[in-house]
């Protein structure tokens, strides 16, 4: 479903993947996307799947097919999302017969729906004002090819 007014996802939602990424963690958003909270539909992800290692990859297809068999919930939202250039990952292989190419919006259209979702309410959040830009987000992404070096 595309629509703008849709909320992002919220920290217990997401699991961005590493190849340190842990057993633990995969089968622990298995298990949240597959129990039964009719509470809230939230959509639960793993981002970057293909990076997981080998070992990683298989339980994480172990747990989602046990779990899947064993739970009664029907409407599970679960996302994985991975490269489509990562051909040697277990994970797309594991989850072929479920894969979905999704037309990518535009990089206009992306900024716009992050802008309106990433506004800072007005004196909330210095930290974000340290940022010189039209319009304060709560959220930055900066990168360094050395950590801990400040960059």
């Amino acid at each position: 479903r595309h629509t703008k007014t849709e909320p992002l996802p919220t920290y217990d939602e997401v699991l961005v993947c590493t190849p340190d990424t842990t057993e633990e963690e995969v089968e622990l958003i298995v298990r949240r996307a597959l129990s039964s909270d009719l509470q809230n539909q939230k959509i639960y992800c793993l981002l970057g799947a293909e990076k997981l290692v080998y070992k990683v990859s298989k339980q994480l297809e172990s747990h989602f097919f046990r779990l899947l068999q064993s739970s009664t919930v029907t409407d599970y939202r679960f996302i994985i999302f991975c490269n489509a250039k990562a051909h040697n990952s277990y994970v797309i292989t594991a989850f072929d017969t479920y894969k979905v190419t999704i037309p990518c919006c535009s990089k206009t259209e992306i900024q716009a729906y992050l802008s309106t979702h990433l506004k800072v309410p007005c004196g909330t959040a210095p930290v974000a004002q340290a940022f010189e830009e039209p319009y304060q987000q709560n959220v930055k992404f900066i990168f360094s090819d050395q950590a801990g070096m400040g960059r």
